[in-house]
């Protein structure tokens, strides 16, 4: 549904991003995570024909958008972090004028903006002005905006900046409830929201792609070897000798102990199942297991492990002025 190929952006000297690639399946929520600056709104600009690339390619929905950007634009449902709105509009008129701008069919128009309010709960807001509005409605009524005309592909980013708790929770919600139907990227450099809303993550970082994959998958690369958590009621003694001895275990390392309770971390071949051994060697040697399970990277470990490599690069004292606020929007 979206393919980009080689994206660059530079402004004069300054590549604010670098030979982009990364595909979204149909009905996927793709999460675009990098730290501010690291080329997130750029590549999503470029994305919805805001700006054109330096080079590369970028295809929406089987469009081309730099050959064919109507009709990429025409299935493209774009919530930038500020919400476009018109301040001395009420919710209705705002999204009545959005549905004209859009092509949305006179005929269909009524009942398209109902169903949309219904759908991003603004419909007790219908009558009140967008000035008015709390962030949190603003931001429905940005999102409702996007799916007026009822894309294929929705891009949105940072939809939940500067929301309350409650807030963010219920755009959480939504976002996930648009999945299937519409193709959706998810820009942010809030991890929660990429391991609660999206299925595949791309990691962005000075501009360039660090890494594609499945949360489950960047852990699992990321770590080299699988990782058992073991909790052992050993009543003394030492059962890291009995550990270390199973076929598969490549390291056993202690992490607690605690009134005859010891606690372990231990590593195995990637790949190898070594869960039966290992309770099969605490159980014949007459202790008690009292936990163990796997144990994960948590995204902010892969966030961390794949973004604060290098510390970051300043852009030249002669960049141009848009070289160094495209990215500070980021």
């Amino acid at each position: 549904m979206i393919e980009v190929q080689h994206l660059t952006k530079r402004y004069g000297r300054f590549t604010a991003v670098e030979d982009v690639s990364f595909r979204v399946e149909r009905g996927e929520i793709l999460g675009f995570l990098g730290p501010n600056g690291a080329g997130k709104t750029t590549t999503m600009r470029i994305l919805t024909g805001y700006m054109p690339a330096t080079e590369g390619k970028a295809i929406v929905a089987g469009f081309d958008v730099f050959d064919q950007p109507i009709e990429a634009k025409r299935r493209t449902g774009y919530l930038p972090e500020t919400p476009p709105l018109y301040p001395d509009m009420t919710v209705t008129e705002y999204l009545t004028f959005v549905a004209k701008i859009k092509g949305v069919a006179s005929s269909e128009r009524k009942q398209r903006i109902t169903t949309v309010m219904e759908r991003v709960r603004v419909t007790d807001m219908a009558g009140r002005m967008c000035s008015k509005l709390s962030k949190g409605y603003k931001q429905r009524v940005g999102l409702a905006q996007a799916l007026i005309h009822n894309p294929d592909v929705l891009i949105l980013d940072e939809p939940t900046a500067g929301l309350d708790p409650k807030q963010i929770i219920e755009t959480r919600e939504l976002v996930k409830e648009l999945a299937g139907d519409h193709t959706i990227i998810l820009s942010t450099h809030i991890l929660p929201e990429v391991s609660q809303t999206c299925q595949r993550v791309v990691i962005i970082n000075k501009g360039r792609v660090v890494a594609v994959d499945t949360p489950d998958n960047l852990t699992a690369r990321l770590r080299g070897s699988e990782t058992m958590y073991l909790q052992v009621d050993a009543a003394g003694a030492d059962p890291s000798a009995a550990l270390s001895v199973v076929p598969g275990v490549t390291r056993v390392a202690e992490s607690d102990r605690r009134d005859g309770v010891v606690a372990f971390e231990v590593d195995s071949e990637t790949g190898r199942d070594v869960r039966r051994d290992l309770a099969r060697a605490v159980v014949s040697s007459g202790w008690g297991l009292l936990e163990m399970r796997p144990m994960r990277m948590s995204l902010e470990d892969i966030f961390l492990s794949l973004t604060t490599e290098e510390s970051p690069t300043a852009a030249p004292e002669d960049a141009p002025t848009a070289a160094l606020e495209e990215p500070v929007h980021d």
